[in-house]
């Protein structure tokens, strides 16, 4: 272990406890697998392609990568100056007070809990039919058990091999997904170039600029999840460097790999008919062993971003347990002695999901629930460091934006607050409904005293 990462943690008031033992590939790694264009892209395929056709398809990925890459580099700038597992929380707290920044911790647990629900179930209605079961309610719970507990014991007691899975997973999405595509351009009949600009939504419901934007949450739920790197800075080496190249990179590749997949997808689309899916497109353009051998690729996909989703989010909430701002913080930041993983925080997000699920089994509105209160997390830290870059804090790090840093913070937030507000909207209001639940429930939790001595991060109680 590098003693000088471990002293800079010290300063900001916490022992080394999780292993530091995470290069720079791997945390890159970490994100990327989280952002698992296989998994958003393919996953809500038929939603984005319902919604907007194939100008949906050509547009919406581009666009939302751009917009994507202003949010990620000004939370790259923040963890660059604030490299602890607290990630989002302590970036908040450090500028703007312990009350923002348990909301801040709190709508992040909540944004991991439903991505992980969205995607173990996502991936057990997608692997179901390809073993040839049919995908009955008890069915998918069940195969939803079965891949959360792998990923949890693995997450638990196997974090070496984690690691290893998670660097795995990066050829698994980049080869992969090069493959696919380099088969459906040689193999499969192939709609003509002007398909790709047919503005038409295939459910026709609504005004096409309504429809087009409803289907962005394809794109926008993929692009969650980056923040992963900032999350395991404290088991990265170099991480003031390292998790921020980890969370930019991750956004950035993801964007170019996942749109010559998309493109590929839609011009092997037959017709404008509702309902597609990445299965049937597969299939009907090369054949049915060849697309189920592919669509079995990104079903592992799919595993493997379920995986280390759990990994964030069990640090996300081990670091909040650890300040004391959740109840029964003492056994939430329990840390395996063994194995170096806050094991009590991984198998309570599993739980956690489990309930989620029992209220609402369905991936669109799960994957909203997840992009609104991730953006929101995202939003709170970042208008704070846009607000007091005149401090400067920016000084402490070394990965920065320099004099542009105002003008991305500030294209982040205008975009951050837009998504917040489109995925709420109908037919989405089921996801506005949970999330008002959720901000109650927190508010309950806050003003209850089950927080009587929580006072923030150690850091934030004194000068760093």
């Amino acid at each position: 272990m590098n003693s000088r990462d471990q002293d800079d943690l010290q300063k900001f008031g916490y022992a080394q406890e999780l292993l530091r033992e995470m290069g720079g590939f791997s945390n890159f790694a970490i994100s990327f697998s989280n952002i698992s264009i296989l998994t958003g892209a393919v996953t809500l395929f038929g939603y984005g392609f319902d919604q907007g056709g194939p100008l949906e398809m050509s547009l919406a990925w581009p666009l939302a990568t751009l917009l994507t890459l202003t949010v990620a580099a000004s939370m790259a700038e923040l963890c660059s100056a604030f490299p602890t597992s607290g990630a989002l929380y302590h970036w908040a707290a450090a500028l703007g007070g312990p009350r923002i920044a348990w909301l801040t911790a709190a709508l992040n647990v909540v944004a991991c809990i439903a991505s992980f629900a969205a995607i173990d179930y996502g991936c057990a209605q997608y692997l179901l039919p390809l073993v040839r079961i049919e995908p009955t309610t008890g069915a998918l719970f069940a195969a939803f058990a079965v891949i959360a507990l792998s990923q949890g014991w693995l997450n638990a007691y196997g974090v070496g091999l984690v690691a290893k899975l998670n660097d795995a997973s990066v050829t698994v999405h980049i080869l992969g997904t090069l493959v696919l595509v380099g088969l459906i351009f040689w193999a499969a009949p192939l709609q003509p170039v002007s398909f790709l600009w047919t503005a038409m939504s295939p459910i026709g419901t609504k005004p096409y600029a309504a429809a087009f934007t409803l289907g962005l949450l394809q794109a926008m739920w993929t692009f969650t999840g980056y923040d992963a790197s900032a999350h395991l800075a404290e088991e990265t080496l170099d991480p003031r460097r390292h998790a921020p190249w980890g969370m930019f990179l991750s956004v950035a590749l993801s964007g170019v790999i996942g749109y010559l997949m998309l493109i590929a997808l839609t011009l092997s689309v037959k017709d404008l008919s509702p309902n597609q899916s990445a299965v049937s497109i597969l299939q009907g353009a090369l054949g049915e062993r060849m697309g189920s051998a592919l669509s079995a690729m990104a079903g592992v996909a799919m595993w493997f971003c379920g995986l280390s989703v759990l990994a964030n989010n069990s640090r996300a909430l081990f670091s909040l347990a650890r300040d004391e701002g959740t109840p029964w913080p003492r056994t939430l930041a329990k840390v395996d002695s063994r194995h170096g993983t806050p094991v009590v925080a991984i198998w309570g997000l599993v739980a956690a999901a489990v309930a989620l699920l029992v209220w609402s089994a369905t991936v669109a509105i799960l994957a909203a629930v997840s992009t609104v209160a991730c953006y929101l997390a995202y939003g709170i830290p970042i208008y704070l460091g846009w607000r007091a870059r005149a401090s400067g804090w920016v000084r402490e790090a070394p990965w920065n934006l320099g004099r542009w840093g105002g003008a991305v913070n500030l294209a982040a937030l205008l975009w951050t607050s837009a998504i917040c507000v489109i995925l709420m909207l109908p037919p989405n209001e089921l996801a506005a409904k949970t999330l008002a639940g959720v901000l109650v429930l927190l508010a309950l939790i806050y003003y209850s005293g089950a927080l009587r001595t929580y006072q923030g991060p150690a850091f934030a109680r004194r000068k760093v």
